[in-house]
């Protein structure tokens, strides 16, 4: 904002040049073609071979939890099947007229709705009607559905005749979240393609080709936490990326982004099961201390001290370490920890900590009973009488 002279008198001018610019991270580094697709080799690899051979199903479903890429593979998809001139890859060129069009937002081959606002019986009766126009341009007419089982009983009624029995320049690409609500008319019709959470490890390499890009500074362990945060999904992980990006004006830090999320550090357990491990009663209730005055809860250390538990436990085997979310340089931690502990010392500690979990809603001075768990465990390996 700023001052400025105008026709004899002083007006303030709200300067949003930078702010009508900004796209968020999720819309501006969202995949165009399959190879930068993230997470979802399975599925990329699968669609890629169905178009080099020509064998693409008339109705696809695309299940999985929200913001691991799939109406983003839908539109890849659509606009793959329709490019002039592939790549022997099985990927759109994007110089062709109908990939322009597309990247443009401006073609009429390729059509998207919301099932979430319009899932009612004469919507898809108005769509039917429009599947039976051939396409003015290209080979298929493309139908996107997002949030498929928002559709009512009618509605699905109503579609399924086209899908049934649709012609053959018509696709239609169906995305849910909860595959279960869909019946099982619609889903016999369809090829089922899962999505599944993204790895840690791959949504915090994402990260970093982001912030490099987008000139950020950052410490790997910062990515690494809200890789975690986000739970498997890219785009929560991007709009974290970009709320913390503002707050720490473009300089991420473990510790800042820690406070920020309010997320309790992994480092604590790693120095509680230390002390436990050298049967230091004292050093166990003063680390619990600590967590407490940065203002985390009982429940939650408890919680996240289960977890941190079952990952010792998961990493005694070289074999199922990789069943830990996360990223080499964690897993490997959790391994030398483990072995440092041992089986007998993780299981009473384990069966001590998801105990006291489970009774902590009984308890009526809940610190105590912290400070009990912990009292249990860093004595587990002290001689009995």
């Amino acid at each position: 904002m700023h001052l400025e002279f105008r026709g004899g008198e002083w007006y303030y001018i709200l300067n949003i040049s930078k702010m009508d610019n900004f796209v968020v991270s999720a819309r501006k580094y969202r995949p165009s073609t399959f190879a930068t697709v993230v997470g979802q080799e399975h599925i990329t690899r699968t669609l890629k071979n169905a178009i080099l051979t020509g064998q693409l199903p008339q109705a696809f479903l695309f299940c999985g939890p929200r913001g691991v890429g799939k109406t983003t593979c839908a539109r890849i998809l659509a606009k793959t099947i329709n490019c002039e001139h592939r790549t022997p890859e099985g990927e759109a060129c994007n110089q062709c007229d109908s990939c322009r069009s597309f990247n443009e937002g401006a073609s009429m081959n390729i059509f998207e709705l919301d099932a979430a606002s319009n899932n009612g019986v004469d919507q898809m009766r108005e769509l039917t009607r429009q599947v039976l126009i051939p396409p003015q341009g290209g080979k298929f007419k493309v139908y996107i559905i997002d949030e498929v089982h928002m559709l009512s009983t009618a509605a699905f009624n109503a579609f399924l005749k086209t899908l049934e029995e649709p012609p053959a320049y018509a696709k239609f690409i169906l995305a849910t979240t909860e595959k279960h609500k869909i019946i099982p008319t619609i889903l016999s019709r369809c090829q089922v393609f899962d999505f599944k959470r993204i790895e840690t490890s791959d949504i915090a390499a994402h990260l970093k080709y982001v912030a490099a890009s987008e000139g950020v500074q950052y410490e790997d362990g910062a990515l690494e936490v809200i890789a975690v945060k986000a739970e498997g999904g890219l785009r929560d992980a991007l709009s974290i990326f970009d709320q913390l990006v503002n707050f720490t004006q473009g300089h991420l830090t473990r510790q800042g982004v820690l406070e920020n999320l309010n997320v309790l550090d992994s480092e604590y357990y790693f120095r509680l099961m230390d002390q436990v491990r050298q049967s230091s009663l004292s050093g166990a209730l003063l680390l619990y201390q600590e967590v407490v005055n940065r203002g985390f809860g009982g429940q939650q250390f408890l919680t996240g001290l289960c977890e941190h538990l079952r990952n010792l436990m998961v990493s005694l085997d070289p074999q199922t370490l990789p069943l830990i979310e996360g990223t080499d340089a964690q897993r490997q931690r959790y391994g030398q920890q483990a072995q440092q502990c041992g089986l007998p010392l993780l299981l009473k500690c384990l069966n001590t900590a998801s105990d006291f979990e489970y009774r902590f809603r009984e308890a009526n001075n809940k610190n105590l009973f912290v400070e009990v768990c912990l009292m249990k465990m860093a004595t587990a390996t002290m001689p009995e009488g």
